[in-house]
């Protein structure tokens, strides 16, 4: 109350429930600053820790806690350890990385007995595990990094479980080791790797080891029981979905929750019994306005790339909606940093097809939505194949008669935005309009600059100009910036927060005045920033609605969409 922003970043309760650490960005700069509350007075305590990363974990006494700092280049750079109590100025260093392109991360295994420090870029990841009992004991390596191998800790029983793609497991497999003796040469396969089953997740109680996985481009979670390493899954019917395990606090547990939805049904929160294989729903979004699945279609579509790949495209559309060409259609885009957009419900998007647009996403190379494969065949050198596929994808779209050329508006935000302004170059006339939120299209500019906070551990992702010509050229040949001309250019939104640590403001801006003055037509391009956020827009549900709602309104204008819903 009060506030022009504010953001809860995360909080963590101690083993005996005294006291609730919880962080909080006020400015929308990411930088949280971390308060401590008596959970039975409901007072705060007189530590105050700024610059953080948001997330904060408790040893086992109830009084010890980890935190990340965030340097003033906007890194996650240093593991502090703090004593409630004490001024936070007195903090020891727990762990810090030399090698500014590595993000440091903390974490805690479902059995809460060690504190997980974890330390990566988009490639490469290293562990360090530090007794949650012996809270002032050394960080501990589980094994050293190897440049291209990721993996992530768990823990039960006298072992670690470890997710990792080591060995050539491109979709990832998961291996034990003992507690004493982490390393690889010791890691033993429990889950091999099977190419095309993208492992996602995995978490592990006392007598389950529960994953999530990606296979034909649909997600399952899968309970192995450890005892006899019998194993079942838990899936789901519709054409295309969304699953995700929901965190628990308790280790020694048969009950297991998770989400569900789809496109057309609102997200149902589950607990599964995975002895007894029982689901009970907890929790269903509720609609305000109400809600009928059955008025509405989602459809699973894969449309052919130039390459001969095919692109799977998410659909929802209401039931009655002609299939003429002549709907209107919003086509949502990312495909970067090996990110998959689910195919789940959105209450937003049912405002636009009510209105007679097909929603459509994308599932674009530099995702894993088709394993890890798709993703590395969007990225670096391949990072042109997720632009194509979102022409491609726009294409198939108006060749089915979904919709047609000149009636499609791409949406994207952050690296999606990227996708807008490279697709916006390349295919304009595909486009009725475009909307780039906080969009990277100053790209060659920023990763150039190895002061900007996420430039260095960007560079597996796109490439390092800096040290390679070859990188350089590439990049240059696809920023957006660098790529404007003068030709016709579809209506374009552009989004951005005056705080953003991520896009720095100036890069839609430069890129907005680069096109106002070099393109031949007579379209707007719109410029907005939000002058109290940062990357994530406007904080608060309604002030988000608002920034919601006014693309759509820029959506359905250039769409000359009906702009009220037709009657029941």
């Amino acid at each position: 109350e009060g506030k022009a922003y504010f953001r809860l970043g995360g909080f963590a309760q101690s083993h005996d429930h005294r006291l609730l650490a919880y962080s909080s960005d006020e400015s929308g700069n990411e930088y949280f600053t971390i308060r401590i509350r008596d959970a039975a007075t409901g007072t705060d305590l007189p530590d105050v820790i700024a610059e953080t990363g948001g997330s904060a974990i408790w040893a086992n006494d109830g009084k010890t806690l980890f935190y990340v700092w965030i340097d003033e280049n906007h890194r996650p750079a240093k593991v502090y350890r703090h004593i409630v109590g004490n001024d936070p100025a007195t903090d020891v260093v727990v762990y810090s990385d030399p090698d500014p392109g590595f993000f440091i991360a903390i974490g805690q295994t479902q059995s809460r007995r060690f504190i997980v420090i974890d330390t990566h870029d988009h490639e490469t990841s290293e562990a360090r595990v530090i007794d949650s009992n012996e809270p002032e004991g050394e960080p501990r390596l589980v094994a050293p990094r190897e440049v291209g191998q990721e993996y992530s800790v768990d823990h039960g029983g006298d072992r670690f479980f470890i997710l990792t793609n080591a060995g050539s497991a491109e979709d990832f497999k998961i291996v034990t080791a003992p507690e004493t003796a982490p390393g690889r040469a010791h890691w033993r396969d429990l889950v091999p790797h099977v190419s095309g089953r993208l492992l996602l997740d995995a978490t592990v109680y006392r007598e389950y080891l529960v994953r999530l996985e990606r296979e034909a481009s649909l997600p399952r979670i899968v309970v192995r029981h450890l005892g006899t390493g019998i194993e079942h899954v838990i899936a789901f019917t519709e054409e295309a979905y969304s699953l995700g395990m929901i965190g628990g606090y308790e280790f020694d547990t048969t009950a297991l929750r998770f989400s569900y939805s789809s496109m057309t049904t609102p997200v149902r929160v589950y607990e599964y019994d995975m002895a007894t294989r029982a689901r009970v729903l907890l929790k269903e979004e509720e609609i305000p306005s109400g809600h009928n699945p059955a008025d509405y279609v989602t459809r699973r579509i894969f449309a052919p790339a130039a390459d001969g790949e095919t692109v799977p495209v998410s659909l929802l559309y209401r039931k009655g909606t002609k299939l003429d060409g002549s709907a209107p259609c919003l086509l949502y885009g990312y495909g970067a940093y090996g990110i998959a957009i689910p195919a789940s419900f959105g209450i937003t998007r049912l405002s636009l097809v009510d209105r007679g647009l097909i929603y459509a996403i994308a599932h674009l190379r530099g995702g894993k939505d088709k394993g890890y494969r798709w993703y590395a065949n969007g990225r670096r050198e391949k990072k042109t194949n997720t632009f194509t596929d979102f022409v491609s994808a726009g294409d198939y779209l108006a060749k089915q008669k979904f919709t047609s050329r000149g009636r499609i508006i791409g949406w994207g935000g952050s690296a999606g935005g990227l996708l807008i302004g490279a697709v916006a170059n390349m295919a304009p006339s595909l486009f009725a309009g475009l909307i780039a939120e906080v969009p990277f299209v100053d790209t060659l500019a920023t990763m150039l600059d190895d002061t900007l906070p996420l430039t260095p551990p960007e560079w597996p992702e796109w490439g390092n100009p800096i040290t390679s010509e070859a990188d350089y050229k590439r990049i240059a040949a696809y920023s957006p910036y660098d790529n404007i001309r003068a030709q016709a250019y579809p209506a374009v939104l552009v989004l951005a927060g005056l705080s953003d640590p991520r896009v720095t403001y100036w890069e839609p801006a430069k890129w907005v005045a680069k096109l106002r003055a070099t393109k031949l037509d007579a379209n707007p391009i719109i410029f907005r920033t939000n002058m109290e956020a940062g990357h994530g827009g406007a904080s608060g549900r309604f002030e988000r609605l608002h920034e919601t709602a006014f693309a759509m309104a820029f959506a359905l204008k250039v769409a000359g969409a009906a702009q009220t819903p037709p009657s029941a």
